[in-house]
């Protein structure tokens, strides 16, 4: 019975991966869902989810399955209505769930804001209705944590249960939603100097643009990354995932339910045994450990398969880390545009053509280092990367000199 249901499995797949390159060869949707309506009857998210996956193996370009999402959830809608996810408010999908219902609602009014803009002739006329730009700009430039916490828990637990490519999809709209969020508060920014002309069409465009977005993307994450991590994440991981969810933070509008938090239970503290002994001392775990953390620079360790092995846990790190990241490939710790550099490193480490890559960013009005370095035990072999990040702003600030005898309690 079991090889008979894994039969019928497998040749579901099969046409349904038919479907999807008949829609990217230019089928119209309505063709498709009148020829295999029997096979559609059966589908669930997690092989929509599975049969896009394999299609990227196979050589299909990530951003042309992306590109063609919306296609294929024209097709699969009417199945994908029927199963609506049903989960409690306090559930990390439920918070994902009512926090994509409010940015749609913070889409739309800015959608009606932005229409009355548009219809102005002149600036005075709306003046009432341009601070509701920026706190609904403000709003969405918080929803940041929204997108991290998909990308640093949930995406890693979908990786772990071998869903990798839709995820790494969504990821690639999140970037597109930045970019479009980056629009909107570059319009908040120069509104003061622009042309009302010039502002108001900008704006028409971006918030139209933003909106269309979020509602495509919402749309394929309710309706097909959520229900497949229902169905292969376990209730255990569920937990820890809330707990990480909570370490990364929730957005102003999070309704305060959903961030509900059952307490863990009391844990005695393990007593370090032993000590860790190294050529030049010895030290214990929870020393160590301490002493990691109390450095002023954020540590990641990547071991010699690529896997994300180790990351330190200072009181303010510059780069969001959860528990979840640990053993996920480090490829998928970044957005597919990036993903080639990042191989092109850590083969330059790999190869000893290279021990260092360095580089420093702005952000929120901060100057970030960043740099990686090839580890290497004594005969030069590779064991991997570590990456360390440090907020050097202050930094830069130093001049002349402050002795030890300069010293002050």
């Amino acid at each position: 019975m079991v090889s008979v249901m894994s039969e019928i499995a497998e040749q579901r797949k099969k046409i349904l991966k038919e479907i999807i390159k008949r829609l990217h060869e230019g089928a119209s949707p309505e063709e498709v869902k009148e020829k295999f309506k029997h096979v559609l009857e059966g589908t669930s998210q997690e092989d929509i989810a599975k049969v896009e996956q394999e299609l990227v193996k196979e050589g299909m370009p990530r951003e042309e399955v992306r590109r063609l999402c919306d296609v294929h959830l024209a097709v699969f809608s009417e199945q994908l209505e029927k199963r609506k996810l049903q989960v409690p408010l306090e559930h990390p999908v439920g918070i994902l769930m009512e926090e994509h219902k409010i940015m749609l609602q913070l889409a739309e009014k800015l959608n009606t804001i932005a229409e009355k803009v548009y219809g102005a002739e002149d600036a005075s006329s709306v003046s009432n209705d341009l601070p509701h730009i920026e706190h609904i700009s403000n709003d969405f430039t918080d929803s940041e944590k929204h997108y991290l916490r998909e990308e640093n828990v949930l995406f890693p637990l979908l990786e772990k249960h071998g869903i990798t490519e839709p995820p790494a999809i969504m990821w690639m709209e999140h970037d597109k939603i930045r970019a479009v969020k980056k629009q909107l508060r570059g319009l908040v920014e120069k509104r003061g100097t622009m042309n009302f002309q010039d502002f108001k069409e900008q704006l028409h465009e971006t918030a139209k643009t933003l909106g269309e977005f979020l509602s495509s993307h919402f749309f394929k994450e309710n309706n097909i990354l959520f229900p497949a991590a229902m169905q292969v994440v376990t209730s255990e991981e569920w937990e820890e995932a809330k707990k990480e969810f909570s370490e990364i933070g929730y957005c102003c509008f999070t309704p305060p339910t959903a961030t509900v938090l059952t307490q863990p239970k009391e844990m005695g503290k393990a007593k370090a045994e032993g000590l860790l002994q190294f050529e030049t001392g010895a030290l214990s775990k929870e020393e160590l450990e301490a002493i990691l953390n109390t450095l002023p620079v954020d540590i990641t360790f990547v071991d010699a398969n690529d896997q994300v092995r180790y990351y330190s846990e200072g009181g303010k790190r510059v780069f969001v880390r959860t528990k979840a990241v640990i053993g996920r490939k480090v490829q998928l710790c970044h957005p597919q545009k990036s993903i080639h550099i990042v191989n092109r490193i850590l083969e330059s480490f790999k190869s000893g053509k290279k021990d260092v890559a360095e580089f420093w960013i702005q952000m929120a009005g901060r100057l970030i280092h960043i740099r990686y370095f090839a580890v290497r035990d004594k005969n030069r072999k590779y064991l991997g990367t570590i990456e360390v990040t440090q907020d050097i702003t202050d930094i830069k600030k130093i001049e002349g000199e402050r002795r030890l005898l300069d010293w002050k309690d």
